[in-house]
C-alpha cells in the first residue's frame, strides 16, 4: 500500500483532534499539542486531495472535487510539488512519488502540441488552462494560459531539483523536466510587448490583457527571464515593477493586491526573505514582509467588517478568489451581489467583500504570521466542523450570512475542494516548518538564474554559488 496512513488511521487522528478541543471554549488559543495535532492532520488530509484526485489516464490533478471538472495544469503544479512533501513527511515512499512524477512528466511530454482548436494539449510549449479528463485534450474552448504553465512548470523544476538521486527513474524525471522547461516559448508569449500576454486562442489570437505586477505572475516573469532557450529580456521585469501600486490599506503600507492568493503563488515556491530588487531596495522590504502586510491588512478590514457580514471576527477572515453562492440578496439593507466563483479580496485596488471566507487566505498565508493564521484555520475547523472540515481537509469557502432558505440555516458551505485553493496551504505549511519547497528550488539553475537577471541580491541568493546551466 503506498499511502501510509489509511482511512481508519485518519479517523482515529480526527477524532482525537475533536476530543483534545471539545472540552475548551472555541475561541480558545490552541495549546501547541493541539496545534500540532491539527496541523499534521490538515497537511495529510491536504496531501491527500493531491495524491488521490488525479485523472489516472493523463496523471493531471482535478481542479475541483467531488463536482466532476476537467484537470487543471496549474493544480497540476502544485500536486508535483505536493509529491515531494509526501515523501518528505512519510506519507508515500520516495519510489511511489518519483514513480507517479514520472508518470506525470512523461504523459505531458509526449502530449500532443500545435495550433489547432482541438485534440490538442499545447502549443508552443505552453498548456491549456483545462485539459479533458480521459484524452487530456483542450476542453472547451480555453485559453493557452501563460499564468497556468507557468505554475505548472514551478512543480515541474521542484521535481527536477528535488529528485537528485542517481537511478533511472529520477534520472529521466530530470531530464522530462529540463525539456518540458526548455520547451515553453515564453518569447512567442510576450507577442512584441513590453508585458507578457495572459493567454491565447487558435480563434482569435493573443488576448489583449497582459501582465502587469504586482499579482501571482511573480514566478511566471521570472522564470521566462531566466530560460536559456527561450528568455524573455531582463528590462521586463523593470516593467513589472512600474505598475506596481504601494499604499497604505487598513494601516499597513504596501505593493497592494486585492486577492491574497496574488501574495501567495510565488511565495509557494521562492523564498523571498532577505532577497531584493531594485523596487523593494528603494522601499527598505523585501516581498516577504509585503506579503506580510497584505495579509494583515486583509484580516483588519475583515475585523472591521465595514458590510456587516456574520461571523467575521480575528478568527474568521481571509478574502482571496474562491467559489461562493449565486444569488443577489439583500442583506443589512444593502444589496450582496454573490458569485459562483469571483476575485474577491481587499486592498487600495479595489474591495470585493460578498460576506465569503476562504481558509486558503489564511492557510496560504502561514509563513508570514504563523500564529495567527494557524490559530485561525483552527477555530474556523473547531467552529463549523463537518460542515467546512473533512477528508481533504478545508472545502474552498463559506459564506455564514447566506441563510436565506431552509438548506442553508447556518450558512453557505462550498461542496468542492479546488486544486488551486489547496495547494496553498499544503505547501506553505510545509515551508513554514521545514522550507522544503523553498530550499529546494534554491537549488535550481532556472529559478536562481532568472532572480540574478531580475537584479534580486542579498540573503540567500548572494550565499548561492553560481549554477551552470
Amino acid at each position: 500500500m503506498q499511502i501510509m496512513f489509511p482511512t481508519k488511521t485518519l479517523l482515529i487522528a480526527g477524532c482525537l483532534l475533536l476530543a483534545a478541543g471539545a472540552c475548551r471554549n472555541s475561541g480558545d488559543k490552541p495549546t501547541n499539542e493541539e496545534k500540532k495535532a491539527f496541523t499534521d492532520d490538515l497537511k495529510r488530509r491536504t496531501f491527500e486531495f493531491f495524491w488521490d484526485r488525479i485523472d489516472q489516464s493523463t496523471y493531471q490533478t482535478d481542479d475541483r472535487y467531488p463536482t466532476p471538472h476537467p484537470s487543471s495544469i496549474a493544480a497540476t503544479g502544485f500536486g508535483l510539488a505536493s509529491y515531494t512533501i509526501g515523501i518528505h513527511n512519510g506519507f508515500i515512499t520516495r519510489e511511489a512519488g518519483s514513480n507517479r512524477v514520472l508518470k506525470t512528466l512523461d504523459w505531458m511530454w509526449k502530449s500532443r502540441q500545435g495550433a489547432d482548436p482541438a485534440g490538442i494539449t499545447g502549443y508552443k510549449g505552453l498548456f491549456y488552462h483545462f485539459l479533458n479528463y480521459g484524452s487530456g485534450t483542450r476542453n472547451q474552448t480555453n485559453e493557452l494560459s501563460t499564468i497556468d504553465t507557468g505554475l505548472l512548470m514551478a512543480g515541474i523544476l521542484t521535481c527536477q531539483s528535488y529528485f537528485d538521486q542517481d537511478n533511472a527513474s529520477e534520472t529521466r524525471i530530470r531530464e522530462l523536466a529540463d525539456s518540458l522547461y526548455l520547451r515553453v516559448e515564453w518569447d512567442w508569449a510576450m507577442n512584441g510587448q513590453e508585458s507578457m500576454s495572459m493567454g491565447w486562442h487558435p480563434e482569435k489570437g493573443f488576448l489583449p490583457s497582459t501582465w502587469n505586477g504586482y499579482n501571482e505572475a511573480m514566478i511566471l516573469i521570472i522564470m521566462a527571464i531566466g530560460s536559456p532557450s527561450h528568455g524573455i529580456p531582463s528590462e521586463a521585469w523593470t516593467t513589472w515593477c512600474d505598475t506596481y501600486k504601494w499604499e497604505n490599506f487598513y494601516g499597513y503600507e504596501h505593493v497592494n493586491f486585492s486577492p491574497l492568493f496574488g501574495h501567495q503563488y510565488s511565495h509557494m515556491f521562492i523564498d523571498f526573505r532577505g532577497i531584493k530588487d531594485n523596487y523593494m531596495k528603494s522601499r527598505g522590504i523585501d516581498y516577504f514582509e509585503n506579503a506580510r502586510r497584505a495579509t494583515l491588512s486583509n484580516r483588519a478590514y475583515c475585523i472591521e467588517n465595514p458590510k456587516g457580514f456574520k461571523d467575521y471576527s480575528a478568527n474568521i477572515w481571509g478574502l482571496t478568489s474562491s467559489d461562493g453562492p449565486p444569488e443577489t440578496r439583500v442583506i443589512n439593507g444593502r444589496q450582496v451581489n454573490f458569485a459562483t466563483y469571483s476575485a474577491k479580496g481587499a486592498s487600495a485596488i479595489y474591495i470585493n467583500d460578498d460576506g465569503t471566507i476562504t481558509p486558503t487566505a489564511a492557510g496560504g498565508s502561514i509563513p508570514y504570521e504563523p500564529e495567527i493564521c494557524i490559530n485561525s484555520l483552527y477555530y474556523m475547523k473547531q467552529k463549523y466542523g463537518e460542515m467546512l472540515y473533512q477528508q481533504y481537509g478545508f472545502k474552498d469557502a463559506f459564506n455564514p450570512s447566506y441563510t436565506f432558505d431552509t438548506k442553508h440555516p447556518e450558512g453557505w458551505f462550498d461542496v468542492d475542494y479546488l486544486g488551486i485553493d489547496q495547494g496553498p496551504i499544503l505547501i506553505q505549511l510545509e515551508n513554514y516548518e521545514t522550507g522544503l519547497i523553498w530550499n529546494t528550488l534554491k537549488k535550481n539553475p532556472y529559478i536562481v538564474n532568472g532572480l540574478r537577471k531580475a537584479g534580486f541580491t542579498g540573503g540567500w541568493l548572494d550565499e548561492t554559488k553560481p549554477i551552470n546551466l
